[in-house]
């Protein structure tokens, strides 16, 4: 059979028309990013990976790649037995590796060899990432962001959520992050993923989503946790954004960060780790009496001296600067957290929800 090769604008126009996705790059590469939906069939594993790049260094490509042939052929083997053999005669896959060489050269060969209708992904991994990347630039400029402002515990990310539920086309930025986007924001046992798989996940949901319908999304800033959001994004949502202005009375805010958080309460001292990261912004004394409240188990005055003294100002100096729509925001006023409250905050969004036709 002849090999078909395919660049990476044509993979991703017709990625469901592949029968498996094969990512033959060590299990660190793939970690890391990988094309929507592909498995992993490292022809060289981390090890192997960089003991032959050692020796291309050390000693000669010649020798680097006389070993490399002799790990790959091994590792094919295996999963030809692994993989293979369960596969009908009208199985397709598309193969790649990083660039699109030697490694994905090597199993889609033997996979066309056999009689299987295989593809190699032309300039591999690295071709996918540009377009992502173009992506992330072009495509938040399609988009009616309906942008949630509110200060820290007001329930945006209930109520994006809960307009989600209710058939809303909503982002959400940080379920994609794994991260609830401040200090003490990291969800615990999840960690956040590689910048590269954060970018890719959000370039897919970006794709998914219509640009003739409004798309609900949290105000945020540049970074979420370690992650970074592309400029293009932030700049459609600041600039752009038409903002609604999410208002709770402070008890309930208080409530609803109790039970978001009530990880963090039940380990004091990983929550006096987290605050020593303020000393730079409140100083040691501010920080050692916020510690020595959560040590005390005086939840609801730590979370009183937080927002006040932190939260809230910080929230008003960032939304005033940042949000050109904020002085136009719709106010929505939540009493509380509950679901009934957030239903019937959906009932008056969606409604209004459309953009207004000229």
């Amino acid at each position: 059979m002849s090999l078909r090769t395919i660049d990476a604008a044509g993979a991703v126009a017709q990625l469901a028309g592949f029968d498996t996705i094969i990512d033959v790059r060590s299990p660190a590469e793939y970690a890391e990013d990988h094309l929507p939906g592909a498995v992993n069939w490292p022809v060289l594993d981390d090890e192997e990976r960089r003991i032959v790049g050692t020796l291309y260094v050390q000693e000669s490509p010649l020798a680097a790649r006389k070993l490399g042939a002799a790990l790959v052929s091994r590792n094919i083997a295996r999963w030809l037995e692994q993989g293979v053999q369960d596969k009908p005669r009208e199985w397709q896959p598309l193969v790649y590796c990083w660039r699109g060489g030697q490694r994905s050269g090597s199993l889609a060969l033997v996979l066309d060899q056999i009689g299987f209708r295989t593809t190699r992904l032309e300039g591999g991994y690295k071709g996918f990432r540009t377009l992502v990347r173009e992506g992330l630039n072009a495509l938040p400029a399609r988009f009616d962001f309906q942008v949630l402002l509110g200060r820290t515990g007001s329930g945006k990310t209930r109520l994006l959520q809960a307009l989600g539920a209710a058939g809303a086309q909503v982002l959400d930025l940080e379920a994609l992050a794994c991260h609830r986007g401040s200090l003490l924001g990291g969800v615990p046992g999840r960690p956040q993923p590689a910048q590269k798989r954060f970018d890719t996940l959000l370039w897919q949901a970006l794709r998914a989503l219509d640009p003739a319908r409004p798309v609900f999304v949290e105000a945020e800033s540049r970074k979420i946790g370690a992650l970074q959001l592309p400029d293009a994004l932030v700049m459609q949502m600041q600039q752009q954004g038409r903002c609604v202005q999410v208002e709770m009375p402070e008890a309930a805010r208080i409530a609803l960060l109790l039970e978001d958080y009530a990880p963090l309460t039940a380990e004091p001292e990983t929550l006096c780790s987290l605050l020593q990261g303020l000393v730079s912004l409140r100083g040691h004394a501010t920080v050692e009496r916020w510690q020595s409240l959560a040590r005390a188990a005086d939840w609801p005055g730590l979370l009183a001296e937080l927002l006040a003294q932190h939260y809230d100002p910080l929230y008003k100096r960032s939304t005033d600067q940042l949000y050109r729509g904020i002085a136009q925001a719709r106010i929505l006023h939540l009493p509380d957290g509950g679901a009934p409250a957030l239903q019937q905050a959906c009932a008056v969004l969606l409604p209004a929800s459309q953009p207004t036709v000229a």
